[in-house]
Protein backbone atom coordinates (compact mmCIF):
# COMPACT_ATOMS: atom_id res chain seq x y z
CA UNK A 1 0.00 0.00 0.00
CA UNK A 2 1.42 3.34 -1.00
CA UNK A 3 2.21 5.79 1.74
CA UNK A 4 4.76 8.01 0.03
CA UNK A 5 2.35 10.52 -1.46
CA UNK A 6 2.32 14.08 -0.23
CA UNK A 7 -1.29 15.23 0.07
CA UNK A 8 -1.78 18.95 -0.27
CA UNK A 9 -4.47 21.15 1.19
CA UNK A 10 -7.65 21.49 -0.84
CA UNK A 11 -9.72 24.65 -0.76
CA UNK A 12 -13.36 24.58 0.21
CA UNK A 13 -15.60 23.19 -2.51
CA UNK A 14 -17.00 25.95 -4.67
CA UNK A 15 -19.23 26.16 -7.73
CA UNK A 16 -17.11 26.16 -10.86
CA UNK A 17 -17.43 29.57 -12.53
CA UNK A 18 -19.31 29.68 -15.83
CA UNK A 19 -17.33 32.24 -17.84
CA UNK A 20 -15.05 32.20 -20.86
CA UNK A 21 -12.85 29.13 -20.96
CA UNK A 22 -10.36 27.33 -23.12
CA UNK A 23 -10.65 23.97 -21.41
CA UNK A 24 -13.57 21.54 -21.29
CA UNK A 25 -15.54 21.31 -18.08
CA UNK A 26 -16.09 17.56 -18.36
CA UNK A 27 -13.71 14.85 -19.55
CA UNK A 28 -15.48 11.51 -20.01
CA UNK A 29 -13.04 8.59 -20.20
CA UNK A 30 -14.02 5.35 -21.90
CA UNK A 31 -11.54 2.57 -21.03
CA UNK A 32 -11.54 -0.12 -23.73
CA UNK A 33 -9.84 -3.40 -24.52
CA UNK A 34 -10.50 -5.09 -27.86
CA UNK A 35 -13.73 -3.17 -28.49
CA UNK A 36 -13.39 -2.56 -32.25
CA UNK A 37 -17.05 -3.45 -32.80
CA UNK A 38 -18.72 -1.35 -30.07
CA UNK A 39 -16.36 1.61 -29.79
CA UNK A 40 -17.58 3.77 -32.68
CA UNK A 41 -21.34 3.52 -31.99
CA UNK A 42 -20.67 4.12 -28.29
CA UNK A 43 -18.62 7.26 -28.83
CA UNK A 44 -21.00 8.69 -31.43
CA UNK A 45 -24.02 8.07 -29.21
CA UNK A 46 -22.30 9.66 -26.20
CA UNK A 47 -21.12 12.62 -28.27
CA UNK A 48 -24.61 13.20 -29.65
CA UNK A 49 -26.11 13.06 -26.16
CA UNK A 50 -23.60 15.53 -24.69
CA UNK A 51 -24.01 17.89 -27.66
CA UNK A 52 -27.77 17.97 -27.18
CA UNK A 53 -28.03 18.05 -23.39
CA UNK A 54 -24.82 19.08 -21.63
CA UNK A 55 -24.66 22.86 -21.03
CA UNK A 56 -20.84 23.06 -20.77
CA UNK A 57 -17.95 22.20 -23.01
CA UNK A 58 -16.81 18.58 -22.87
CA UNK A 59 -14.28 16.06 -24.08
CA UNK A 60 -14.47 12.30 -24.69
CA UNK A 61 -11.22 10.41 -24.11
CA UNK A 62 -10.79 6.86 -25.37
CA UNK A 63 -8.30 5.05 -23.13
CA UNK A 64 -7.10 1.96 -24.97
CA UNK A 65 -5.74 -0.74 -22.65
CA UNK A 66 -3.21 -2.42 -24.96
CA UNK A 67 -5.84 -3.77 -27.37
CA UNK A 68 -4.68 -6.36 -29.87
CA UNK A 69 -7.44 -5.86 -32.46
CA UNK A 70 -8.39 -2.79 -34.53
CA UNK A 71 -9.55 -0.78 -31.51
CA UNK A 72 -6.60 1.69 -31.71
CA UNK A 73 -7.37 2.39 -35.38
CA UNK A 74 -11.04 3.04 -34.62
CA UNK A 75 -10.05 5.36 -31.78
CA UNK A 76 -7.70 7.37 -34.01
CA UNK A 77 -10.38 7.61 -36.70
CA UNK A 78 -12.89 9.00 -34.22
CA UNK A 79 -10.29 11.47 -32.97
CA UNK A 80 -9.73 12.85 -36.46
CA UNK A 81 -13.45 13.13 -37.27
CA UNK A 82 -14.86 14.50 -34.01
CA UNK A 83 -13.16 17.56 -32.47
CA UNK A 84 -14.27 16.69 -28.93
CA UNK A 85 -12.74 13.19 -29.04
CA UNK A 86 -9.18 12.25 -28.25
CA UNK A 87 -7.52 8.85 -27.97
CA UNK A 88 -4.91 7.60 -25.55
CA UNK A 89 -3.12 4.25 -25.82
CA UNK A 90 -1.49 2.41 -22.94
CA UNK A 91 1.04 -0.37 -23.33
CA UNK A 92 -0.40 -2.32 -20.38
CA UNK A 93 -3.87 -3.59 -19.53
CA UNK A 94 -5.90 -2.48 -16.54
CA UNK A 95 -8.95 -0.25 -16.24
CA UNK A 96 -7.61 1.35 -13.07
CA UNK A 97 -4.29 2.05 -14.76
CA UNK A 98 -6.07 3.69 -17.70
CA UNK A 99 -8.24 5.89 -15.49
CA UNK A 100 -5.35 6.93 -13.28
CA UNK A 101 -3.21 7.84 -16.31
CA UNK A 102 -5.86 9.85 -18.14
CA UNK A 103 -7.31 11.55 -15.06
CA UNK A 104 -3.86 12.53 -13.83
CA UNK A 105 -3.07 14.35 -17.08
CA UNK A 106 -6.49 15.83 -17.88
CA UNK A 107 -7.03 19.57 -17.56
CA UNK A 108 -10.83 19.32 -17.14
CA UNK A 109 -12.12 20.17 -13.65
CA UNK A 110 -14.65 17.30 -13.72
CA UNK A 111 -13.45 13.80 -14.62
CA UNK A 112 -15.82 10.93 -15.34
CA UNK A 113 -15.79 7.49 -16.85
CA UNK A 114 -18.27 4.99 -18.21
CA UNK A 115 -18.11 1.53 -19.75
CA UNK A 116 -18.07 1.20 -23.51
CA UNK A 117 -21.26 -0.87 -23.56
CA UNK A 118 -23.25 2.15 -22.29
CA UNK A 119 -25.31 -0.11 -20.03
CA UNK A 120 -26.18 2.96 -17.94
CA UNK A 121 -28.80 5.31 -19.32
CA UNK A 122 -27.04 8.51 -20.39
CA UNK A 123 -29.79 10.67 -18.90
CA UNK A 124 -28.06 10.10 -15.55
CA UNK A 125 -24.84 11.77 -16.73
CA UNK A 126 -25.83 15.36 -16.00
CA UNK A 127 -27.23 14.50 -12.53
CA UNK A 128 -23.97 12.63 -11.91
CA UNK A 129 -21.66 15.57 -12.54
CA UNK A 130 -23.93 18.45 -11.45
CA UNK A 131 -23.09 18.09 -7.70
CA UNK A 132 -19.39 18.21 -8.58
CA UNK A 133 -19.77 21.31 -10.73
CA UNK A 134 -21.81 23.05 -8.02
CA UNK A 135 -19.25 22.21 -5.33
CA UNK A 136 -21.71 20.14 -3.32
CA UNK A 137 -19.78 16.85 -3.58
CA UNK A 138 -16.30 15.49 -4.27
CA UNK A 139 -17.17 12.24 -6.04
CA UNK A 140 -20.34 10.90 -7.66
CA UNK A 141 -21.32 7.35 -8.49
CA UNK A 142 -24.18 5.69 -10.31
CA UNK A 143 -26.07 3.21 -8.17
CA UNK A 144 -27.96 0.22 -9.52
CA UNK A 145 -29.03 -0.76 -6.01
CA UNK A 146 -31.03 2.35 -5.18
CA UNK A 147 -34.74 1.82 -4.68
CA UNK A 148 -35.55 4.13 -7.58
CA UNK A 149 -33.09 2.48 -9.97
CA UNK A 150 -34.41 0.32 -12.78
CA UNK A 151 -32.12 -2.59 -13.59
CA UNK A 152 -32.36 -5.41 -16.11
CA UNK A 153 -29.83 -8.20 -15.54
CA UNK A 154 -29.53 -11.86 -14.80
CA UNK A 155 -29.94 -13.42 -11.37
CA UNK A 156 -26.29 -14.48 -11.20
CA UNK A 157 -24.91 -10.98 -11.70
CA UNK A 158 -27.50 -9.56 -9.32
CA UNK A 159 -26.46 -12.03 -6.62
CA UNK A 160 -22.74 -11.34 -7.16
CA UNK A 161 -23.18 -7.58 -7.07
CA UNK A 162 -25.27 -7.54 -3.90
CA UNK A 163 -23.00 -10.05 -2.19
CA UNK A 164 -19.94 -7.98 -3.01
CA UNK A 165 -21.49 -4.84 -1.59
CA UNK A 166 -22.48 -6.72 1.57
CA UNK A 167 -18.86 -7.81 1.91
CA UNK A 168 -17.70 -4.20 1.59
CA UNK A 169 -20.16 -3.05 4.23
CA UNK A 170 -19.22 -5.82 6.61
CA UNK A 171 -15.45 -5.73 6.19
CA UNK A 172 -14.59 -2.13 5.25
CA UNK A 173 -17.67 -0.41 6.76
CA UNK A 174 -18.46 1.10 3.35
CA UNK A 175 -21.63 3.20 3.27
CA UNK A 176 -21.94 3.70 -0.50
CA UNK A 177 -24.38 1.31 -2.12
CA UNK A 178 -22.78 0.28 -5.43
CA UNK A 179 -19.02 0.06 -5.92
CA UNK A 180 -18.94 -1.70 -9.28
CA UNK A 181 -21.23 0.37 -11.49
CA UNK A 182 -19.13 1.68 -14.37
CA UNK A 183 -20.46 5.20 -14.07
CA UNK A 184 -18.48 7.53 -11.81
CA UNK A 185 -17.09 11.07 -11.62
CA UNK A 186 -14.61 12.98 -9.48
CA UNK A 187 -13.39 16.56 -9.18
CA UNK A 188 -9.88 17.00 -10.58
CA UNK A 189 -8.56 18.85 -7.52
CA UNK A 190 -9.57 15.83 -5.43
CA UNK A 191 -8.29 13.27 -7.93
CA UNK A 192 -4.77 14.68 -8.06
CA UNK A 193 -4.35 14.05 -4.33
CA UNK A 194 -6.46 10.93 -3.88
CA UNK A 195 -5.30 8.87 -6.88
CA UNK A 196 -1.67 8.45 -5.73
CA UNK A 197 -3.01 6.57 -2.71
CA UNK A 198 -4.97 4.07 -4.84
CA UNK A 199 -2.78 1.06 -5.56
CA UNK A 200 -4.99 -1.21 -7.70
CA UNK A 201 -4.73 -0.95 -11.48
CA UNK A 202 -7.60 -3.28 -12.41
CA UNK A 203 -11.27 -3.64 -11.59
CA UNK A 204 -10.83 -3.06 -7.85
CA UNK A 205 -9.61 0.49 -8.59
CA UNK A 206 -13.15 1.90 -8.16
CA UNK A 207 -13.75 0.24 -4.83
CA UNK A 208 -10.40 1.24 -3.39
CA UNK A 209 -10.86 4.83 -4.50
CA UNK A 210 -14.32 5.02 -2.93
CA UNK A 211 -13.27 3.41 0.35
CA UNK A 212 -10.31 5.75 0.78
CA UNK A 213 -12.42 8.75 -0.21
CA UNK A 214 -15.08 7.86 2.31
CA UNK A 215 -12.52 7.28 5.08
CA UNK A 216 -10.90 10.61 4.20
CA UNK A 217 -14.17 12.44 4.78
CA UNK A 218 -15.03 13.20 1.17
CA UNK A 219 -18.65 13.59 0.16
CA UNK A 220 -19.83 10.90 -2.26
CA UNK A 221 -23.03 11.62 -4.18
CA UNK A 222 -25.10 8.68 -5.43
CA UNK A 223 -27.36 8.83 -8.48
CA UNK A 224 -29.98 6.11 -9.11
CA UNK A 225 -29.53 4.84 -12.66
CA UNK A 226 -31.38 2.80 -15.23
CA UNK A 227 -29.10 -0.05 -16.24
CA UNK A 228 -29.38 -2.89 -18.73
CA UNK A 229 -26.92 -5.78 -18.53
CA UNK A 230 -24.69 -6.38 -21.53
CA UNK A 231 -24.87 -10.11 -22.36
CA UNK A 232 -21.70 -9.85 -24.45
CA UNK A 233 -19.56 -8.45 -21.63
CA UNK A 234 -15.97 -9.72 -21.70
CA UNK A 235 -15.48 -9.41 -17.94
CA UNK A 236 -14.27 -12.65 -16.34
CA UNK A 237 -16.50 -12.87 -13.29
CA UNK A 238 -14.52 -15.44 -11.31
CA UNK A 239 -11.13 -13.78 -11.80
CA UNK A 240 -12.58 -10.34 -11.15
CA UNK A 241 -14.29 -11.52 -7.96
CA UNK A 242 -11.08 -13.17 -6.75
CA UNK A 243 -9.04 -10.03 -7.41
CA UNK A 244 -11.67 -7.91 -5.68
CA UNK A 245 -11.58 -10.07 -2.55
CA UNK A 246 -7.78 -9.82 -2.49
CA UNK A 247 -8.14 -6.07 -2.76
CA UNK A 248 -10.65 -5.98 0.10
CA UNK A 249 -8.17 -7.90 2.27
CA UNK A 250 -5.28 -5.60 1.31
CA UNK A 251 -7.18 -2.37 1.93
CA UNK A 252 -8.73 -3.70 5.13
CA UNK A 253 -5.31 -4.68 6.44
CA UNK A 254 -3.88 -1.27 5.55
CA UNK A 255 -6.72 0.52 7.31
CA UNK A 256 -6.41 -1.71 10.37
CA UNK A 257 -2.65 -1.23 10.68
CA UNK A 258 -2.82 2.50 9.98
CA UNK A 259 -0.36 2.35 7.07
CA UNK A 260 -2.48 4.78 5.06
CA UNK A 261 -2.07 8.49 5.87
CA UNK A 262 -5.80 9.06 6.20
CA UNK A 263 -5.28 11.19 9.29
CA UNK A 264 -3.57 13.69 7.01
CA UNK A 265 -6.29 13.42 4.40
CA UNK A 266 -9.31 14.07 6.58
CA UNK A 267 -8.72 17.75 7.16
CA UNK A 268 -7.29 18.84 3.81
CA UNK A 269 -10.24 17.32 1.94
CA UNK A 270 -13.00 18.45 4.24
CA UNK A 271 -15.04 21.62 3.93
CA UNK A 272 -15.71 21.42 7.64
CA UNK A 273 -18.25 23.96 8.98
CA UNK A 274 -16.44 23.85 12.33
CA UNK A 275 -13.55 25.67 10.67
CA UNK A 276 -15.70 28.68 9.89
CA UNK A 277 -16.57 31.46 12.30
CA UNK A 278 -20.19 32.19 11.42
CA UNK A 279 -21.83 35.17 13.05
CA UNK A 280 -24.87 34.64 15.29
CA UNK A 281 -24.50 30.85 15.32
CA UNK A 282 -24.02 29.56 18.89
CA UNK A 283 -21.01 27.37 19.54
CA UNK A 284 -20.66 24.26 21.63
CA UNK A 285 -24.33 23.30 21.25
CA UNK A 286 -23.73 19.56 20.85
CA UNK A 287 -21.44 19.36 23.88
CA UNK A 288 -23.81 21.46 25.98
CA UNK A 289 -26.77 19.28 25.03
CA UNK A 290 -24.91 16.16 26.13
CA UNK A 291 -23.90 17.76 29.43
CA UNK A 292 -27.38 19.12 30.04
CA UNK A 293 -29.00 15.74 29.36
CA UNK A 294 -26.65 13.98 31.77
CA UNK A 295 -27.24 16.57 34.49
CA UNK A 296 -30.96 16.57 33.76
CA UNK A 297 -31.22 12.80 34.04
CA UNK A 298 -29.46 12.77 37.39
CA UNK A 299 -31.49 15.75 38.59
CA UNK A 300 -34.74 14.01 37.64
CA UNK A 301 -33.79 10.93 39.65
CA UNK A 302 -32.80 13.15 42.57
CA UNK A 303 -36.10 15.06 42.28
CA UNK A 304 -38.18 11.88 42.22
CA UNK A 305 -36.38 10.51 45.28
CA UNK A 306 -36.93 13.79 47.15
CA UNK A 307 -40.58 13.91 46.13
CA UNK A 308 -41.17 10.36 47.32
CA UNK A 309 -39.48 11.19 50.63
CA UNK A 310 -41.36 14.47 51.20
CA UNK A 311 -44.62 12.79 50.20
CA UNK A 312 -44.43 10.62 53.32
CA UNK A 313 -45.31 13.56 55.58
CA UNK A 314 -46.68 16.25 53.21
CA UNK A 315 -49.26 16.70 50.51
CA UNK A 316 -48.42 16.38 46.84
CA UNK A 317 -48.14 20.14 46.19
CA UNK A 318 -45.84 20.80 49.15
CA UNK A 319 -43.73 17.72 48.39
CA UNK A 320 -43.43 18.78 44.77
CA UNK A 321 -42.40 22.34 45.67
CA UNK A 322 -39.76 21.26 48.18
CA UNK A 323 -38.31 18.55 45.91
CA UNK A 324 -38.22 20.89 42.94
CA UNK A 325 -36.58 23.68 44.95
CA UNK A 326 -33.74 21.49 46.24
CA UNK A 327 -33.18 19.76 42.92
CA UNK A 328 -33.31 23.10 41.05
CA UNK A 329 -30.49 24.55 43.18
CA UNK A 330 -28.41 21.42 42.60
CA UNK A 331 -29.29 21.43 38.90
CA UNK A 332 -28.26 25.05 38.39
CA UNK A 333 -24.94 24.48 40.17
CA UNK A 334 -24.21 21.34 38.15
CA UNK A 335 -25.12 22.92 34.80
CA UNK A 336 -23.10 26.02 35.67
CA UNK A 337 -19.97 23.94 36.10
CA UNK A 338 -20.38 20.93 33.84
CA UNK A 339 -22.58 22.12 30.96
CA UNK A 340 -21.64 25.76 30.49
CA UNK A 341 -18.10 25.64 31.90
CA UNK A 342 -18.48 28.49 34.41
CA UNK A 343 -15.82 28.19 37.12
CA UNK A 344 -15.19 30.20 40.25
CA UNK A 345 -17.57 32.02 42.62
CA UNK A 346 -18.06 35.02 40.35
CA UNK A 347 -21.71 35.40 39.39
CA UNK A 348 -22.76 32.31 41.33
CA UNK A 349 -25.42 34.15 43.36
CA UNK A 350 -26.84 35.83 40.26
CA UNK A 351 -26.93 32.50 38.42
CA UNK A 352 -28.75 30.83 41.31
CA UNK A 353 -31.26 33.71 41.46
CA UNK A 354 -31.94 33.40 37.76
CA UNK A 355 -32.10 29.64 38.19
CA UNK A 356 -34.83 30.11 40.78
CA UNK A 357 -36.85 32.07 38.23
CA UNK A 358 -36.48 29.14 35.88
CA UNK A 359 -37.44 26.94 38.83
CA UNK A 360 -40.63 28.98 39.23
CA UNK A 361 -41.58 28.25 35.63
CA UNK A 362 -40.95 24.56 36.16
CA UNK A 363 -42.96 24.68 39.38
CA UNK A 364 -45.87 26.24 37.54
CA UNK A 365 -45.79 23.49 34.91
CA UNK A 366 -45.56 20.62 37.38
CA UNK A 367 -48.04 22.11 39.86
CA UNK A 368 -50.47 22.77 37.08
CA UNK A 369 -50.13 19.17 35.97
CA UNK A 370 -50.88 17.95 39.50
CA UNK A 371 -53.89 20.25 39.77
CA UNK A 372 -55.21 18.87 36.49
CA UNK A 373 -54.67 15.32 37.73
CA UNK A 374 -56.43 15.99 41.05
CA UNK A 375 -59.31 17.60 39.19
CA UNK A 376 -59.64 14.49 37.04
CA UNK A 377 -59.54 12.02 39.94
CA UNK A 378 -59.91 12.53 43.67
CA UNK A 379 -57.41 9.87 44.75
CA UNK A 380 -54.73 9.30 42.04
CA UNK A 381 -52.26 6.48 42.48
CA UNK A 382 -48.69 7.36 43.41
CA UNK A 383 -47.38 5.86 40.14
CA UNK A 384 -49.83 8.05 38.20
CA UNK A 385 -48.55 11.15 40.00
CA UNK A 386 -44.98 10.21 39.13
CA UNK A 387 -45.86 9.64 35.48
CA UNK A 388 -47.57 13.04 35.24
CA UNK A 389 -44.62 14.74 36.93
CA UNK A 390 -42.13 13.07 34.58
CA UNK A 391 -44.07 14.30 31.55
CA UNK A 392 -44.33 17.82 32.98
CA UNK A 393 -40.64 17.83 33.83
CA UNK A 394 -39.72 16.87 30.28
CA UNK A 395 -41.49 19.96 29.00
CA UNK A 396 -39.91 22.05 31.73
CA UNK A 397 -36.48 20.62 30.89
CA UNK A 398 -36.60 21.83 27.29
CA UNK A 399 -37.63 25.29 28.44
CA UNK A 400 -34.96 25.23 31.16
CA UNK A 401 -32.18 24.51 28.67
CA UNK A 402 -33.28 27.33 26.38
CA UNK A 403 -33.44 29.79 29.27
CA UNK A 404 -30.11 28.64 30.69
CA UNK A 405 -28.44 29.05 27.32
CA UNK A 406 -30.05 32.32 26.27
CA UNK A 407 -30.36 34.07 29.62
CA UNK A 408 -28.76 32.57 32.73
CA UNK A 409 -25.42 31.63 31.14
CA UNK A 410 -25.66 33.77 28.01
CA UNK A 411 -22.27 35.27 28.78
CA UNK A 412 -20.67 31.78 28.69
CA UNK A 413 -21.48 29.90 25.46
CA UNK A 414 -19.38 26.86 26.15
CA UNK A 415 -16.46 27.64 23.85
CA UNK A 416 -16.37 31.36 24.51
CA UNK A 417 -12.62 31.62 24.93
CA UNK A 418 -10.92 33.92 22.48
CA UNK A 419 -10.08 31.75 19.45
CA UNK A 420 -6.55 31.51 18.29
CA UNK A 421 -6.31 33.25 14.92
CA UNK A 422 -5.48 31.02 11.98
CA UNK A 423 -2.30 31.50 10.03
CA UNK A 424 -2.89 34.21 7.46
CA UNK A 425 -5.73 35.94 9.31
CA UNK A 426 -5.81 39.73 9.28
CA UNK A 427 -6.60 42.15 12.11
CA UNK A 428 -9.43 44.51 11.34
CA UNK A 429 -9.93 46.66 14.42
CA UNK A 430 -7.87 48.95 16.67
CA UNK A 431 -4.22 48.54 15.62
CA UNK A 432 -3.08 49.74 19.03
CA UNK A 433 -4.97 47.02 20.91
CA UNK A 434 -2.51 44.14 21.36
CA UNK A 435 -5.35 41.68 21.89
CA UNK A 436 -7.20 42.72 18.76
CA UNK A 437 -9.83 40.62 17.04
CA UNK A 438 -9.87 38.75 13.83
CA UNK A 439 -12.50 38.99 11.16
CA UNK A 440 -13.31 35.53 9.86
CA UNK A 441 -14.14 37.05 6.50
CA UNK A 442 -10.50 38.02 6.07
CA UNK A 443 -9.04 34.64 6.94
CA UNK A 444 -7.72 32.36 4.25
CA UNK A 445 -6.66 28.72 4.34
CA UNK A 446 -3.23 27.29 3.86
CA UNK A 447 -2.49 27.24 0.15
CA UNK A 448 -4.72 30.25 -0.58
CA UNK A 449 -3.21 33.57 -1.49
CA UNK A 450 -4.45 36.80 0.07
CA UNK A 451 -6.09 37.83 -3.21
CA UNK A 452 -8.30 34.71 -3.18
CA UNK A 453 -6.33 32.68 -5.70
CA UNK A 454 -4.92 29.24 -5.05
CA UNK A 455 -1.48 27.78 -5.45
CA UNK A 456 -2.47 25.99 -8.66
CA UNK A 457 -2.42 28.70 -11.27
CA UNK A 458 -4.27 26.54 -13.74
CA UNK A 459 -7.20 26.11 -11.36
CA UNK A 460 -7.21 29.79 -10.44
CA UNK A 461 -7.35 31.04 -14.01
CA UNK A 462 -9.72 28.41 -15.34
CA UNK A 463 -13.08 29.73 -16.51
CA UNK A 464 -15.89 27.62 -17.87
CA UNK A 465 -17.96 28.45 -20.92
CA UNK A 466 -21.44 26.96 -21.26
CA UNK A 467 -21.78 25.37 -24.69
CA UNK A 468 -25.17 24.59 -26.20
CA UNK A 469 -25.97 22.90 -29.50
CA UNK A 470 -27.23 26.09 -31.16
CA UNK A 471 -24.09 27.99 -30.11
CA UNK A 472 -21.70 25.93 -32.24
CA UNK A 473 -19.78 27.33 -35.15
CA UNK A 474 -21.57 26.66 -38.49
CA UNK A 475 -18.32 25.24 -39.72
CA UNK A 476 -17.98 22.85 -36.79
CA UNK A 477 -17.88 19.21 -37.82
CA UNK A 478 -20.65 18.47 -35.37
Amino acid sequence: MRTDSSPGTLPAREHLPAATAGTPVLDVVIPVYNEEKDLQPCVRRLHDHLTRTFPYSFRITIADNASTDATPDVARLLETRIPEVRSFRLAQKGRGRALRTVWSTSDAPILAYMDVDLSTDLNALLPLVAPLISGHSDLAIGSRLSRSSRVVRGAKREFISRSYNLILRGSLQARFSDAQCGFKAIRRDVARILLPLVEDTGWFFDTEMLVLAERAGLRIHEVPVDWVDDPDSTVHIVKTATDDLKGVWRVGKALATGSLPLDRLTRPFGDDPRDRDIMDVPKGLARQLVGFCVVGGLSTLFYLLLYSGFRLFAGSQIANALALLVSAIANTAANRRLTFGVRGPGGAVRHQAQGLVVFGIGLALTSGSLLALNAATSDPAHSTELAVLVAANLAATVLRFLLFRAWVFADRRGDDAQPTPAAGSVRHDDPYDPRGSYDSATQFRAGEAADGTWGDATDATMRLQPVRPHDTDPGDAR
